[in-house]
């Protein structure tokens, strides 16, 4: 007998989670547990139309969450029926980088709101993503916070909760993710980590044989100071640890950022790649000149050639950075279904 969990997401961005649930299936001696889309809401437009483009889901809801229960409430949106949920709630005010302001900051709250659709639809089990600062930021306190709040939404659920280190799962970049899974206490079951498979892909490996017609794939249009700059960096080094001539020099006081100009290292997985910052954040080829295009920092992301993003450029490399890998999430996903399938796996125990 086959079973199908139907997933809404908040915040679902262009669709790294969403892809990575819908690909996860797990066959069992009674049939296949699987993932089908039921909704999906972001409030960047271009994120919809590529969540829309390339995820078979019933609706794609374009608005601030901020506004959904009222718009629900008001059945101005009707949304499908749902049994999971996921949601990457921003993490500006978590990440180390930047002030972590917590609870205090602009998106620190928007946590909430995915606790409120639990209290409201009590769903089988959802998935909560977030970066690695979530932990410390507010002294720790913040995080305390969310873990009570998840734990007791609805009718209480059973939490894992891990820091993945998702280059030590075969995917091309080192990029650290608290996920929350949490699955409902009366089906008294337990979610464990999935054990890393340590296999390295590196960067190199990552960017080869890309499709000569593959889309977002456009070259950034460097300044002839920027690839000037970039000859004095050698693979793995930033512009803040390179010896470059001083009319190169970055002119950045305070500066915390070692990514600047940062060159990928080709025999090791990329470094983090983001979607927010200005000049010097766009990660940048081992040996040529250039930043990378859209295209191969999707690859990094691990979405497939054929996904395709929508929106202007500038748009399309910030849906990627603050996408969620599409096989990390898999990953994830299929460590789940073969907890509801009771089938045995590979795991650790969970630690952030």
């Amino acid at each position: 007998m086959n079973k199908t969990f139907r997933l809404a997401e908040f915040f679902c961005g262009p669709g790294g989670m969403g892809l990575g649930a819908g690909l996860s299936k797990v066959k069992y001696k009674k049939g296949i547990y699987s993932i089908d889309h039921a909704w999906a809401s972001d409030y960047d437009e271009d994120s919809c139309k590529t969540y829309e483009t390339n995820i078979k889901t019933e609706a794609v809801f374009c608005e601030k969450v901020e506004n959904f229960f009222k718009l629900i409430d008001q059945k101005k949106i009707i949304i499908p029926k749902f049994d999971c949920f996921a949601y990457g709630f921003p993490c500006n005010d978590f990440s180390n980088v930047g002030e972590q302001l917590g609870f205090k900051g602009k998106f620190g709250p928007l946590y909430s709101y995915g606790v409120e659709l639990i209290n409201r639809y009590h769903p089988k089990w959802f998935v909560a993503e977030n970066v690695g600062g979530m932990s410390s930021s507010n002294e720790g306190k913040a995080f305390i916070k969310i873990l009570e709040d998840l734990k007791n939404a609805g009718k209480g659920y059973n939490l894992t909760v891990h820091k993945y280190k998702f280059e030590e799962y075969g995917i091309p970049q080192a990029r650290h993710r608290i996920i929350i899974v949490g699955i409902k206490n009366s089906l008294n079951l337990k979610f464990k980590v999935p054990k890393p498979n340590f296999k390295t892909m590196t960067a190199k490996e990552a960017l080869k044989d890309i499709p000569a017609n593959a889309t977002n794939n456009e070259l950034t249009n460097n300044s002839k100071q920027v690839i000037e700059r970039l000859k004095y960096i050698k693979p793995g080094k930033s512009a803040f640890n390179s010896d470059i001539p001083k009319h190169l020099q970055l002119n950045v006081k305070g500066a915390k950022i070692s990514q600047i100009y940062r060159r990928l290292d080709p025999n090791k997985p990329s470094y983090t790649v983001t979607g927010s910052g200005g000049g010097g954040t766009h990660v940048y080829h081992w040996k040529e000149n250039r930043a990378l295009t859209n295209r191969e920092r999707a690859r990094l992301q691990t979405f497939p050639d054929n996904f395709n993003f929508k929106g202007s450029k500038e748009s399309v490399r910030k849906q990627i950075g603050m996408a969620v890998p599409v096989e990390g999430a898999k990953i994830i996903f299929d460590s789940i279904l073969k907890t509801f399938a009771k089938l045995d796996y590979p795991y650790i125990n969970g630690k952030f």
